[in-house]
């Protein structure tokens, strides 16, 4: 059920917003009352707390204090990001886990790419959706990176091919999902059951609800997280506006708002998330509370610098992804 505290605040904000608009009392009990009732029969319980403790925080492979150290896109500074080549530097530089980002090409292979195009990455050129496997498999994955002479060749791989890799390395794997939510569902269900040792050694996380409530629906024992950069919608990671008209920069900070209360009081609870994961620069001992109260963790996310993780491994005991494991460096958005 709902958590006292978060169901009065969720359900009066409600109640008082409608009353606001409609000016009917009737209106506003009604659609607040099917409001909690949709909550109450469609949401998704956690998974056990003592299993999603085994995959965010096992029991090997941890940094001091008892935290995860997960390498972002499987250590982007280290190693081409998205890479065997970086799955494997993640293992031996210690990590405890990577973070892989899941995409799928124009034939509907699942492969590991953060954008949308194979521009940034590769010495290819072009969007995902008109580029078949075959193509993209004759790309080199290095191209791009600071240290591309090392790297040359390196390969796109498939998602199979990543998680093999990472079984084999006894790595945490933090599953990110940018989009297609039914496909995503459908690919690592498959995997799932495939590789059962997945069940206590991965999370699926994703900025969109929608996905991580896909993916529950397909499977309820995967552990799941939600990943959340307050003011996302207004601005850019680097903190610019997106938007030059200022009506429209004002309009997307409202909806700002209204999507950093529904993470914090309505949406964690329909899709049973374990985790958290919060951009550093938002997280503080009360957040870490917070959610803590809801037996759910937090995930700091990018932290590059020794001082930064020293903050976070120490003063507030939560796990973190980095981009490195091995040197400070800029954050990547």
């Amino acid at each position: 059920m709902l958590q006292l505290g978060d169901g009065l605040t969720c359900f009066s904000a409600v109640f008082l917003l409608v009353l606001f608009g409609t000016r009917s009392a009737v209106w506003s009990t009604a659609l607040t009352a099917s409001l909690y009732l949709f909550v109450v029969l469609f949401r998704f319980p956690q998974v056990p707390v003592s299993r999603a403790k085994q995959v965010l925080r096992p029991g090997s492979r941890l940094a001091s204090g008892g935290v995860s150290v997960v390498a972002h896109r499987g250590g982007g500074h280290d190693a081409p990001e998205n890479t065997i080549a970086a799955i494997r530097a993640a293992s031996a530089n210690g990590a405890t886990g990577v973070e892989l980002d899941l995409e799928f090409t124009a034939d509907g292979i699942p492969i590991l790419m953060h954008d949308e195009t194979v521009d940034r990455t590769t010495n290819g050129s072009g969007p995902l959706s008109i580029l078949r496997f075959s193509e993209i498999s004759k790309l080199d994955a290095a191209a791009k990176h600071r240290l591309s002479d090392r790297f040359q060749g390196e390969k796109v791989p498939t998602l199979q091919e990543a998680v093999e890799e990472c079984i084999k390395h006894q790595l945490t794997i933090y599953f990110d999902v940018k989009g297609h939510a039914d496909e995503a569902a459908a690919a690592l269900k498959k995997l799932y059951q495939k590789h059962p040792v997945l069940y206590n050694s991965s999370v699926v996380c994703s900025f969109e609800p929608k996905v991580i409530y896909r993916m529950r629906q397909a499977d309820p024992e995967v552990v799941t997280a939600l990943t959340h950069r307050p003011w996302s919608l207004s601005r850019f990671g680097d903190g610019s506006p997106r938007y030059t008209s200022a009506w429209k920069h004002l309009w997307m900070q409202v909806l700002d708002v209204l999507l950093d209360w529904a993470h914090h009081h309505l949406l964690w609870n329909l899709c049973g998330v374990s985790a958290f994961l919060l951009q550093k620069n938002f997280i503080s001992t009360d957040i870490v509370q917070y959610w803590a109260e809801r037996g759910v963790e937090v995930v700091a996310w990018t932290v590059n610098t020794a001082v930064e993780k020293e903050y976070y491994q120490q003063l507030l005991n939560i796990s973190y992804i980095t981009d490195s494991l091995t040197e400070d460096c800029e954050p990547h958005y």
